[in-house]
């Protein structure tokens, strides 16, 4: 799968979302926020205008995004924007769930918000090996993650037993990660005689 597969997958089975930004005091705040629409490159959610969240969302023009189902994650993070009013009436339309909560014009208190730029991770726990991958929307340079084994092995495959997952080969030299199935839990780093292993 791609961006836009973990973009609806995240919209459409998810849904409900854990969003986090900075308070005034400035420690982290999170709220369960729902992903409205979804396209190729963009997530939507709506709040109310009243709300300490919506002035977070203006002053910071960044969030962190996180769900899971069935042992399925997807977290994104990165930059959001006001999306065009006309949003609004499709938000409701896709949403009909929407129309009890805020009913005729009290809708008028909402604004539509767009994550366009940023970059996430799909982490499949439901599978053996578990399974993740990276992904950026908008401009985002997608940045590696976890650990790699350097020129410094030796081949002793010590992290081999403290691996939770197997994932590192070692039918070459140096040994490689899997990235796709890596915990990231840093056992392998710490083991290493030969201080081998480093973060990506």
């Amino acid at each position: 799968m791609g961006a836009k597969e973990y973009l609806h997958f995240l919209q459409k089975e998810i849904h409900s979302t854990a969003v986090a930004t900075i308070g005034e005091d400035g420690h982290p705040q999170v709220r369960i926020i729902d992903m409205m629409l979804a396209d190729d490159n963009s997530l939507y959610f709506i709040t109310a205008k009243g709300k300490a969240f919506y002035r977070q969302l203006l002053e910071q023009q960044y969030v962190a995004v996180t769900g899971q189902k069935d042992g399925k994650a997807v977290s994104l993070r990165g930059r959001i924007r006001r999306a065009p009013a006309a949003l609004l009436e499709q938000v409701f339309r896709e949403n009909p769930y929407m129309c009890t909560i805020y009913p005729g014009s009290t809708r008028g208190v909402l604004e539509v918000f767009q994550f366009y730029e940023g970059q996430g991770e799909y982490f499949d726990l439901s599978q053996r090996p578990v399974f993740r991958e990276a992904f950026a929307i908008g401009n985002m340079m997608l940045q590696g993650g976890g650990y790699c084994i350097t020129d410094d092995c030796m081949g002793c495959k010590l992290c081999g037993p403290v691996c939770p997952q197997k994932c590192i080969d070692f039918s070459v030299a140096p040994a490689v990660i899997q990235q796709e199935h890596c915990l990231h839990c840093g056992k392998c780093a710490e083991i290493c005689p030969k201080q081998a292993v480093i973060r990506r």
